[in-house]
C-alpha cells in the first residue's frame, strides 16, 4: 500500500475561489430527482489499487449503487501513473466514465486533451465545500479529498502536541527524529517550510534549505518506508517527524502501542494537496449518471466515511468524522484556517533542483 501511495504524492494546483465561485452562478441541476431514472443502468469507475481505492469502491460505488440501482463496473490501476498509462492506451475508445486520482494525473490528463469539463451546477453537494477546493487541474477535476501532512508525534514523549514545525530542531529530540525522503513531495513542501520559519518562502528558498542542513546529523531516519516508522514509535525510538501524512499507517496510529499522534493545528498551518475526480472525453457512460456520481463523492456521508476509513481530510464543510477516526483527519475549521495548497505547475520547474539538494544533505 505505501508504494501506491507514494506514487500518488505529487504537488496540486489549486483553482481561484473567484473561478470556482463564478462557476456556482447558476441554479444547480435536480440531481437528486434524477438518481430515480438511474435503475438499471452503467458506470465505469477507475480508482486505485490500494486501500484507498477500496474504501472508495466500498464507500463510494458501492453506496452509490444501493441507492440508485446503478451497475458500477469497477477498474483499478497502481497508483496515479498506472490510472493516466490506462486512459491514454485507450485513445478515442470509450472505457472509462470517472476517474478518482492525485492532482498531477488530472492536469496532465488535462493538458493531454483526454478529460471533458465538469458542469459544476450539476453538483449540488459543492455548495458544502469551500471554493478553493471545488476545482483544478484548469476546471477538468473536481477535488475530493485533501491528501494531507501533519506532524507525527509520540504521544508518550509530548504532553501536549508541538505547535510548531520548529520543533524539529529542538536539539532534545536529536537523534529521535525522522524526516520524509526526498523522492516524496513532502520533502518539498518541508523545504518550503523550513524557508518560511527562516525568513524565506517558496520563491527565496536557499533559507530553507540551510535550515534544513542543521538537521543533517539529527535525523534516526528518513521516512521511505512507514511500517518501518511506526514499528520505531512503537519501540519508543522515535519522538517525532514529518511532515507526513497518517493515511501512511492508518490502523497502526490508531492503535495505543503505537503512541503515534498527529498534529495539523501548527501556527505555520499544514501541507495539503487536492485529490480529483475527472470525467474522460471519451466515456461511454449518460452524463447525467456520470455528473450525479460526482456528486455523491461529495456527499457529507460518504466523506466522513472517506476520511475515517484512510484518514484524508474531507472536502465537504459538513462532513460527519467518527470519533475514533476524527484525531487523525484536520478538522473543518484547521482545513479552512491552515491548508496550504501548492501550484504544482511553478514548484514542478524546480521540484528536480529541490530534490537534488535535499538528497545532497542527507545522503551522508
Amino acid at each position: 500500500m505505501q508504494n501506491t501511495n507514494t506514487k500518488r504524492r505529487n504537488v496540486i494546483k489549486a483553482i481561484g475561489a473567484s473561478i470556482a465561485a463564478s462557476t456556482l452562478s447558476a441554479p444547480f441541476v435536480n440531481v437528486f430527482a434524477q438518481e430515480q431514472n438511474f435503475k438499471g443502468k452503467t458506470l465505469r469507475f477507475l480508482t486505485w489499487s490500494d486501500d484507498t481505492g477500496l474504501a472508495a469502491l466500498r464507500n463510494i460505488a458501492a453506496s452509490f449503487s444501493e441507492k440508485t440501482g446503478v451497475k458500477v463496473i469497477a477498474d483499478r490501476a497502481d497508483g496515479t501513473s498506472g490510472m493516466v498509462a490506462k486512459l491514454k492506451a485507450a485513445g478515442n475508445k470509450p472505457q472509462y466514465d470517472v476517474i478518482t486520482l492525485a492532482g498531477v494525473g488530472a492536469s496532465g490528463l488535462a493538458d493531454a486533451g483526454l478529460l471533458m469539463q465538469p458542469d459544476l451546477a450539476r453538483l449540488p453537494n459543492l455548495k458544502d465545500v469551500a471554493p478553493q477546493h471545488r476545482s483544478g487541474a484548469n476546471g477538468f477535476g473536481v477535488g475530493y479529498l485533501l491528501w494531507t501532512n501533519g506532524l507525527i508525534y509520540n504521544t508518550s514523549t509530548f504532553k501536549a502536541a508541538p505547535s510548531s514545525y520548529e520543533a524539529l530542531w529542538d536539539e532534545k529530540y536529536s537523534g529521535r527524529i525522522f524526516l520524509p525522503p526526498p523522492s516524496w513531495v513532502e520533502a518539498v513542501d518541508l523545504a518550503i517550510i523550513a524557508a518560511k520559519l527562516s525568513g524565506g518562502s517558496q520563491k527565496n528558498i536557499d533559507p530553507g534549505f540551510k535550515k534544513l542542513a542543521l538537521l543533517k546529523d539529527r535525523i534516526l531516519m528518513l521516512g521511505e518506508n512507514p511500517n518501518q516508522v511506526a514499528e520505531l514509535f512503537r519501540t519508543n525510538a522515535l519522538d517525532l517527524g514529518g511532515i507526513y501524512s497518517p493515511a501512511f499507517f492508518p490502523v497502526a496510529i490508531k492503535k495505543p502501542e503505537y503512541k503515534m499522534g498527529v498534529t495539523y493545528d501548527m501556527k505555520e498551518g499544514f501541507a495539503a494537496q487536492l485529490m480529483y475526480t475527472v470525467i474522460p472525453k471519451s466515456h461511454p457512460g449518460d452524463l447525467d449518471l456520470i455528473h450525479a456520481f460526482i456528486n455523491h463523492t461529495l456527499d457529507p456521508v460518504v466523506q466522513g466515511k472517506m476520511a475515517a476509513d484512510v484518514l484524508n481530510g474531507p472536502v465537504n464543510t459538513k462532513a460527519s468524522i467518527p470519533a475514533d477516526s476524527s484525531r487523525y483527519v484536520p478538522s473543518a475549521r484547521q482545513i479552512a484556517e491552515k491548508a496550504q495548497i501548492h501550484d504544482d505547475k511553478a514548484l514542478a520547474v524546480v521540484q528536480s533542483e529541490w530534490v537534488r539538494r535535499y538528497t545532497e544533505i542527507f545522503s551522508a
